[in-house]
């Protein structure tokens, strides 16, 4: 009731106690309990929903970080071996010696032997993965050389075809064998210890695989006009040989590779460079099995928590899985039916079922993975491949230029199990309710003595403080009135000290507004004189470039809206940041982080935001049709900060890397960030720099100074 509210007003009631108290009773009892249970059921639902996507996000991340750190190290190793001298050196010995053997006439019975290998062990697998219809003439080798080194080391091979690579020494082999004998003990070292499925390096001039581990049917094989041209593996020969630096690396995604039995592979290549010049290509041949292992977690779903239905799933640029769904390996009978009703083509299907695979056979092209592959994260309630409604996590993967997406994914039927006892439990519970309330209110309309318990209660409480305290006016008697009265009393309390507590709040918001909150904190505890001493925090000005000229000719309230806008978006980069704004001076901003509340990265923070405040500039120049550039000074080193005045606070800093970060500033570039020696030297492992060299700095000479390349 209003505060103000008037006692003339109250009127007798018509009905009698008892059968008024009975009937608000009951009434507010069957609404209580249906409230709270609704209520909890919908909060219970909300809750489950939230943790079920944060356990597939952790999920979905982990994954992610082990697949993108898995070929980061293959990288680093390939980068590594390629720069070495036994690659070189193999290199230059194979092709020399490869050289050799294209001088020299095949033989009948060496051209024989060959083409009786193709032909009987060979092109069986060939015509099962591409069709009847292919020749044996079609992937024959080309060059007498492919022709001696495939009978020598396949053809002639003692080994089953698994165990190719234990052949150090090929009977015959001349002088590409004694090369071979010498390097290939380590070069299958090498692939064994990283794990490669095979280990290669291409001649640049031919684009010949002049080595190979694994001894496949590309051995030998010219990348250029060979059976194996179109592969992914000359495709990442390829585009590494024209990649002169030593950094780089080229990764294919993975395809069916049919010397490897048409199982999918990648490659990933790096240029072997000798004096500055691409002399060939190193290549590691990756299977896919290991993908496989970390997204479905070695069929450990249950050990991760993912349930019975739970799954991630990985999907190529292709729309095309890179990993087996869950159901292949639980039930493939089941889940080749499910495939059948749902957006996998019967070609597909037939494909699954004639390489034993899903992987580079089923397509998902789904409103989660269109969103992952489109570098979208996020969480929601999606149709699965299969048709089904399942709750998802979804987000990118990204290695050496190759985008995935993966997607973690549990039914929403298995989900939401729990909320369908929730149910059951609260409609029995709510029901016991309200046969109590029924019961109470029964009791309660034939005692004259609850209203006034009731009452009493609330004048203790009030008495104890609780001001919000309030009693039912259940009835139009003596005992309503004095509680009509009791809660005109309370209320009116209530609103003075909701005044109060308003303008103490403004107060406070002010105060954090001018200062920030640990010094504000100190003056709100006694402190008179504040000042304080910080060894090392980084301080940035940034200044808009010309803006007096450019706000001349400008009406005030536009230079104001414009000038307000661009800092209002500075202090929202600086809060997420943690960053303390000090103060604007005209069109110039101060802002330090590290103090007062100390950051060992503050440095970092500090050029992150210096990087952000570059970009809203331009983005807020473009949206207000202006020209606009931003120029940024930051310096790292000892300030000494405090409070000063007394009728309008200010904290400030002083100090000597105040002074300089002001100077990098004032003698920077347009649209660019300057620093000092001390910041490039704490982030040039993080940040890329280009030294300016040598600048006049007023009071100071020259200094050395670096421009951020953003």
């Amino acid at each position: 009731m209003a505060a103000g509210a008037s006692l003339n007003s109250f009127r007798p009631a018509r009905f009698g106690l008892a059968a008024k108290l009975f009937a608000v009773l009951l009434l507010l009892g069957a609404v209580g309990v249906l409230i709270t249970g609704v209520l909890g059921y919908m909060r219970a639902g909300e809750a489950l929903r939230n943790s079920i996507f944060n356990q597939l996000t952790v999920a979905r991340q982990t994954k992610a970080f082990q697949i993108e750190n898995y070929f980061h190290g293959i990288r680093r190793e390939m980068r590594v071996l390629a720069s070495t001298k036994m690659v070189v050196d193999a290199l230059r010995g194979f092709r020399e010696a490869i050289d050799g053997l294209d001088g020299s006439p095949v033989p009948a019975n060496v051209r024989k032997r060959v083409l009786d290998w193709y032909d009987e062990r060979y092109m069986p697998m060939v015509r099962r993965h591409v069709g009847p219809k292919a020749t044996v003439e079609e992937f024959l080798p080309t060059g007498s050389a492919a022709y001696f080194l495939q009978d020598w080391y396949i053809v002639a091979n003692p080994y089953p075809p698994e165990r190719r690579k234990l052949l150090d020494s090929a009977p015959g082999g001349g002088a590409y064998n004694r090369i071979h004998e010498t390097f290939h003990p380590l070069m299958r070292t090498a692939a064994v210890t990283l794990g490669f499925a095979d280990f290669m390096i291409v001649d640049h001039r031919t684009n010949r695989v002049v080595y190979s581990v694994d001894k496949e049917p590309d051995f030998a094989t010219s990348l250029l006009a060979g059976p194996y041209r179109r592969s992914n593996l000359a495709a990442a020969a390829t585009r590494c040989a024209q990649a002169p630096d030593p950094s780089s690396t080229c990764l294919e995604d993975f395809a069916d590779f049919l010397p490897s039995d048409g199982q999918p592979m990648a490659f990933m290549a790096a240029p072997i460079i000798d004096q500055g010049s691409v002399i060939g290509v190193l290549v590691a041949e990756l299977s896919i099995n290991e993908i496989d292992n970390i997204v479905t977690s070695r069929r450990r779903w249950r050990h991760e928590g993912l349930g019975a239905t739970g799954e991630a799933y990985l999907v190529g640029p292709d729309y095309l899985v890179r990993s087996s769904p869950r159901l292949f390996y639980e039930n493939r009978d089941r889940y080749l039916a499910l495939l059948q009703g749902g957006q996998t083509e019967e070609s597909d299907i037939a494909d699954i079922r004639r390489h034993g695979s899903p992987i580079l056979n089923q397509r998902v092209e789904t409103e989660a993975s269109r969103a992952a592959l489109g570098g979208v994260e996020g969480t929601g309630e999606v149709r699965g491949y299969l048709g089904t409604q399942t709750l998802a996590s979804w987000g990118p993967v990204q290695v050496t230029g190759v985008t995935w997406g993966l997607v973690a994914a549990v039914d929403v039927a298995e989900a939401f199990a729990p909320m369908r006892q929730l149910q059951r439990e609260l409609a029995i519970v709510g029901t016991l309710a309200l046969l109590v309330v029924i019961v109470t209110a029964a009791w309660l309309s034939r005692s004259l003595l609850g209203p006034l318990r009731e009452l009493t209660a609330g004048v203790g409480r009030f008495a104890a403080g609780d001001y919000e305290t309030k009693v039912a006016v259940r009835t139009r008697d003596e005992i309503g009135q004095l509680c009509f009265s009791f809660n005109a009393m309370v209320g009116e309390l209530r609103d003075k000290n909701a005044v109060i507590e308003t303008k103490n709040r403004e107060n406070e918001e002010l105060l954090l507004n001018v200062l920030p909150a640990p010094i504000a904190n100190r003056l709100r505890g006694g402190e008179m004189s504040i000042a304080d001493g910080f060894a090392e925090v980084t301080v940035a000005f940034a200044d808009i470039v010309g803006f007096t000229e450019m706000s001349a000719g400008m009406p005030p309230a536009t230079v104001v809206t414009l000038l307000n806008g661009l800092f209002t978006r500075f202090d929202e980069a600086a809060q997420e940041l943690g960053i303390e704004k000090i103060k604007t001076v005209g069109d110039a901003y101060m802002a330090v982080c590290g103090l007062p509340v100390p950051a060992a990265d503050h440095a970092a923070r500090m050029v992150r935001m210096a990087i952000r405040m570059v970009h809203i500039t331009r983005e807020h120049a473009l949206e207000n049709k202006v020209s606009m550039k931003l120029r940024v000074g930051i310096n790292t080193g000892p300030v000494v900060a405090g409070v000063i005045g007394k009728s309008k606070y200010i904290y400030d800093l002083w100090g000597d890397t105040v002074n300089l970060a002001s100077r990098m500033e004032s003698g920077g570039v347009p649209d660019m960030i300057q620093v000092t020696r001390p910041v490039y030297e704490r982030l040039k492992d993080e940040f890329v720099f280009e030294p300016r060299g040598l600048i006049e700095v007023k009071g100071k000479g020259h200094v050395e100074a670096w421009l951020l390349k953003l």
